[in-house]
């Protein structure tokens, strides 16, 4: 029986050395890990309600305390009605420059893109409160841009009218 290997060109090539069984295979853990230390992480794939939440940095808002999570859920929903603030870009003006215009523009861009990942990632925390929350900040940002827009449609509408005094 011959132990020679060739390659896809025909060449020979020499033969491989046997493994050696001096180390045993690799096991897979047993037991709970969950409990191994105080800041081990454990993610939930569902929605749950609870106070006890961990917002894109370890350790915040903290475990078992009421204020902070209700403060962190404040923060988060003036997060989200900054993002939509945002979203309507800077009214320029047109003596402006186009250069300046442009970093202005793109620095704004950059930090309602910021802004917007961080609500995002703090939602995939899978908490309903936070849901709620960013859910409730992202819809007043949306009234407060839409009612600006109409109440300029219409302060516009009302200075070309000619039969308004």
């Amino acid at each position: 029986m011959s132990h020679e290997v060739h390659d896809e060109g025909g060449t020979l090539m020499p033969p491989m050395p046997p493994m050696p069984m001096s180390t045993p295979p690799p096991t897979k853990p047993t037991g709970d890990l969950s409990n191994t230390s105080d800041y081990s992480m454990s993610m939930n794939n569902s929605l749950y309600w609870g106070k006890n939440v961990t917002i894109l940095f370890s350790g915040w808002p903290g475990h078992d305390h009421l204020g902070m999570y209700v403060l962190s859920l404040s923060f988060l929903f003036l997060l989200a009605v900054a993002v939509e603030i945002l979203s309507v870009g800077p009214t320029l003006k047109p003596t402006a420059t186009p250069l300046v215009s442009g970093v202005t523009q793109t620095g704004i861009y950059a930090l309602r893109t910021v802004l917007a990942y961080l609500v995002m990632l703090s939602v995939m925390s899978f908490n309903v409160g936070i849901l709620i929350a960013v859910v409730a900040g992202h819809a007043l940002g949306f009234f407060v841009v839409k009612v600006r827009a109409l109440n300029q449609l219409t302060s516009q509408a009302d200075s070309t009218d000619p039969l308004k005094v």
